[in-house]
């Protein structure tokens, strides 16, 4: 779960304890949180209590996957009679090169400038804010980072880079653990005057202090309550990955 500030500024999408400067603008109480529908987010027509975050739901992931193999397919160059061509493979293998900066490893801030030597693969607009829309290439790719991701590090060795941006593998569905039920991509839900929504598997949240006249209640938390609130619902995401994997093994 992440926290992302009322302008926009994310913090990240993906699990892990979020940041301090996060926590403290967000005013999350212990109360339970319960998901208002499953699916992407309708329409509001009465003003929300907060913003809902700028996420890269699965859709939007894969919109930008398909648009960066789709380019990397162009550039294959079949061997001539005199001439040998370019495969899928090393087509990757030289972009990785190219944006590696020495550790054998593209974080996301590399992935991110490869991306962004298409214009076309990274032109999403899902957004009529191009702050917003910007921001959303960078959860994005954030996201494609997090599919092939072994280790955890937040960055890709070339065969996990191979395997994010293969063409025969197709990305698995995530969705939300949460009280012992498990949510859609685009669920949504509130925290007081902040907005969480179900986004590639992670909860996303703004960040929004909230006043007195928002707040449940007089009461206020500190911010190491918070980061066990949190911690309690990364928890219940993690025990939902573990059971899925362990399920899927014994079939």
């Amino acid at each position: 779960m992440c926290f992302v500030e009322p302008a926009g500024n994310v913090q990240s999408q993906r699990k892990g304890n979020p940041p301090v400067s996060a926590l403290s603008n967000a005013n999350l109480t212990g109360s339970k949180i319960q998901v208002d529908y499953d699916g992407h987010c309708k329409e509001k027509k009465s003003v929300s209590p907060s913003a809902s975050p700028v996420v890269c739901y699965q859709s939007n992931r894969d919109e930008l996957r398909r648009r960066i193999i789709q380019w990397l397919e162009a550039e294959i160059i079949p061997d001539g009679w005199f001439s040998k061509g370019s495969n899928y493979s090393e087509i990757l293998d030289k972009y990785f090169k190219n944006f590696d900066n020495g550790d054998s490893r593209l974080d996301s801030s590399e992935f991110l400038k490869f991306v962004e030597q298409n214009e076309t693969a990274i032109n999403i607009t899902t957004y009529p804010d191009q702050e917003n829309n910007k921001l959303l290439r960078g959860l994005c790719v954030d996201a494609l980072i997090e599919l092939s991701d072994e280790n955890a590090d937040w960055k890709l060795s070339f065969q996990e880079f191979l395997k994010c941006l293969n063409p025969s593998f197709n990305p698995p569905e995530k969705k939300c653990a949460l009280e012992d039920e498990t949510y859609a991509d685009g669920a949504e839900t509130e925290v007081d005057c902040n907005r969480c929504v179900c986004a590639c598997g992670n909860w996303v949240c703004t960040a929004m202090t909230c006043d007195g006249k928002n707040q449940k209640g007089a009461q206020t938390q500190t911010e190491e309550e918070m980061t066990r609130y949190v911690q309690e619902l990364q928890k219940h995401q993690e025990t939902a990955e573990k059971t899925k994997r362990v399920s899927t093994k014994e079939i």
